[in-house]
């Protein structure tokens, strides 16, 4: 009796170790990355679908996925002014609940984007969403409210213009905002118990889109902000600067990426650099205009870098110069990043088409390509065995499994 209950406590261990959640923007610590095997490669609109759930509106924002739930910003009515969070069982897609809040900023954006760009994050317990309204709401998991905040009550001259898309991440039981516009522009850290500045600094004004990424630099933790005055690192926990490289700037919406203690910075010219610390100041390592990536947040990993750019080529480099390995012309247009996991990229168009492609190789090696007929501009994300894919009138949970 000992050994079968040690062994079915080693079988939900190895169960747990494989999977993985996805708590912020394009999943686990926003790189793009997740621990998850046995995901599909292929599917259509009838095959291979786990659930898929109705959303009352649209959004830009990839499902956030904790504790057997997923959580989904949308925005909805009357010129966008009101916006939802809903939550679903991961297993069965049914709704637990869904909650709203009426706008109290400006919803006038350009029509490719709306109010729920932002993705929402989760620590398991609760979800935070914000809005490019400036709407910022804390739900439990149960949906009972915690704490709300206007931001454009407290700051009138925060612009949303053509619409607001940086999401927040999380370090701690802090919550990490970028509000760079056309009016008052700001980085801030939120207590997430109460919804209060616990700091707040200075940013360039000017509309940026760029989500900020909490890496870590000898030990400690650090949130990269970047902008069009360049990549800065700051303490998560006062705000205080720590280094900053002002030769690398954004080029247009894609995001950081971070990997074995180099900064991937996706602008003019795509940067590697190696982190300032202590005395020591930033140093760039390489630099390529091959590798632009306009949309398309990079992924690292095995010392590889993947790059989708603004003509439809999936770039497959070598970490260590840029230099680029294989190019695959993929299916566009895009505004998702990809998602690599189980061995394997993850590359969605917003045509519903998403091209599996195997991961690393001299070569590029496609593995299939699955259509859904519907408009995708969220990133996927991997949990539970399962592609969670979020379009403009869906959130559809595939695990490649015949019914």
């Amino acid at each position: 009796m000992k050994s079968k209950i040690t062994l079915t406590i080693a079988l939900i261990l190895t169960v747990r170790a494989s999977a993985e959640d996805a708590t912020q923007f394009r999943g686990a610590g926003g790189l793009g990355l997740s621990k998850e095997t046995k995901l599909p490669i292929e599917w259509s609109a009838t095959e291979g679908i786990r659930w898929k759930a109705e959303l009352p509106g649209k959004g830009l924002s990839n499902p956030v996925i904790a504790n057997g739930r997923v959580y989904v910003s949308a925005t909805q009515a009357y010129q966008q002014k009101r916006q939802v969070v809903l939550c679903f069982d991961v297993k069965t897609g049914k709704k637990l609940w869904e909650r709203q809040v009426w706008g109290t900023g400006t919803t006038l954006c350009h029509p490719k984007t709306n109010m729920a760009a932002p993705t929402p994050i989760t620590d398991g317990e609760r979800v935070y969403a914000l809005f490019a309204t400036g709407d910022f709401v804390c739900y439990d998991k149960e949906g009972d409210l915690v704490w709300y905040r206007s931001i454009v009550g407290d700051y009138p001259t925060v612009g949303n213009n053509v619409g607001m898309a940086a999401s927040p991440t999380i370090a701690g039981d802090v919550i990490l905002l970028c509000m760079e516009n056309v009016g008052e522009s700001f980085a801030a850290g939120i207590d997430k118990n109460t919804g209060e500045n616990r700091w707040r600094i200075d940013r360039p004004r000017g509309i940026n889109w760029v989500s900020p990424l909490v890496t870590k630099n000898a030990d400690q933790t650090e949130v990269l902000f970047y902008g069009p005055d360049g990549l800065a690192a700051h303490d998560p926990n006062t705000g205080k600067k720590k280094w900053s490289e002002p030769t690398v700037k954004v080029w247009a919406y894609a995001s950081l990426t971070y990997d074995n203690g180099i900064v991937y910075a996706p602008g003019d010219k795509f940067m590697a650099l190696r982190p300032g610390s202590g005395k020591a100041e930033p140093s760039v390592l390489w630099q390529s205009p091959k590798l632009r990536a306009p949309y398309c947040s990079p992924i690292v990993h095995n010392n590889r870098l993947y790059v989708v750019n603004g003509n439809g080529v999936l770039n497959c480099a070598d970490t260590k110069n840029g230099d680029v390995i294989w190019s695959q012309r993929v299916e566009g247009p895009f505004a998702a990043s990809p998602l690599l996991a189980d061995g394997k990229l993850y590359v969605v168009n917003e045509k519903g088409v998403t091209t599996v492609i195997a991961e690393g190789g001299k070569e590029a090696n496609v593995l299939a390509t699955n259509t859904i007929d519907d408009t995708f501009l969220a990133c996927p994300v991997a949990a539970d065995g399962a592609i969670f894919l979020r379009s403009d009138a869906a959130l559809y949970c595939i695990d490649g499994k015949k019914k």
